[in-house]
């Protein structure tokens, strides 16, 4: 699954677009199709450090289409599988070093194609083996490292109880203990940050949020106070931005209406003015969606704007699970 951006570009404001926006369903179903089949373009290969995530997202943006086996469900886990390493974590694609948002992406994938017995048959130690290197990367603070190298992120909390609660092995970590280091990076507008003392941030207030609700503990947040910072992130247009002072952005359509969702404050937020926002990002001849009208289209912002729009209620798109 390639990350290569375009060939298309999404509409710009003065591209004459129909009044009644509508979703290219079937244009972006065949744009993700047709990822992998850029092999010849250098920038396939450069992108090979995201290849096991680009599944993920357009396995995710294809499901949420209603298109869930418009890929071939054997040839992905075999892809998949080929990524695992001896110790259980799986790396970016075969030759890579393993790391949690890797290993994330697999447990992922593998359980949208049902296909965890697969892991166990034929991967390199089953579930146990792969809950077993997640679990190794907890530090004595709560917090998980990314990798070998101890960069720590609650980027890598959260993906760690995603994919161990996916696998039911979340009593390999200390859940208390992570859910400290959650509150420990909680700061006084109620967001959340990388690190203690890091500030806001729209994508890092998903991952803490979505680990306390994985965790059983959404009643530490401040609904009302977090709830006020992330509806500020509307802008006129009605696109969302990541921080005060950001251009809007198709992906956080799905980082802040998650994490709103998950609050149960999404009603905050003009939901209309969003899903007409993220209409305007598509390119409606090719498919994909962009960051923000004109700019190329790349399976990253095409997942999240389609997970974001389905946020809206917008007809015919499967409904999201906001963790």
């Amino acid at each position: 699954m390639s990350l290569v951006s375009g060939p298309g570009r999404a509409q710009s404001a003065g591209s004459g677009l129909p009044t009644a926006l509508q979703l290219v369903v079937e244009k972006h179903v065949q744009y993700i199709q047709n990822l992998d089949n850029r092999k010849d373009e250098l920038e396939y290969w450069l992108t090979e450090h995201l290849r096991l995530n680009g599944i993920y997202w357009g396995l995710t943006a294809l499901h949420l289409l209603r298109s869930p086996d418009a890929l071939p469900r054997q040839e992905t886990i075999a892809f998949v599988l080929s990524c695992q390493h001896e110790h259980g974590g799986f790396g970016a694609a075969p030759g890579h070093d393993a790391h949690m948002l890797y290993t994330v992406s697999a447990v992922q994938i593998l359980v949208m194609v049902d296909a965890l017995d697969d892991l166990d048959n034929y991967g390199r130690q089953g579930r146990n083996g792969v809950g077993g290197y997640i679990s190794k990367l907890q530090n004595d603070d709560g917090s998980f490292a990314g990798d070998e190298w101890g960069e720590t992120d609650t980027r890598f909390l959260f993906g760690a109880l995603n994919a161990l609660s996916l696998l039911r092995l979340l009593s390999l970590v200390d859940v208390p203990k992570a859910v400290a280091h959650v509150q420990a990076c909680l700061n006084f507008d109620g967001g959340y940050g990388v690190s203690p003392g890091a500030e806001s941030h729209a994508g890092q207030v998903y991952v803490c949020v979505g680990a306390l609700a994985i965790a059983g503990q959404l009643d530490l947040v401040d609904k009302d106070r977090l709830g006020g910072w992330l509806s500020e992130r509307q802008l006129d247009d009605g696109g969302l931005n990541g921080r005060p002072e950001k251009l809007q952005d198709a992906c956080y359509s799905w980082w802040v209406g998650s994490s709103l969702a998950m609050i149960d404050k999404i009603h905050w937020i003009d939901k209309d003015t969003l899903a007409k926002f993220i209409l305007r990002c598509q390119d409606i001849e090719l498919g994909g969606v962009a960051d923000r009208p004109g700019d190329m289209v790349d399976v990253f912002h095409t997942v999240f704007a389609i997970a974001g729009l389905s946020l809206t209620g917008y007809p015919d798109l499967e409904p999201v699970d906001p963790v």
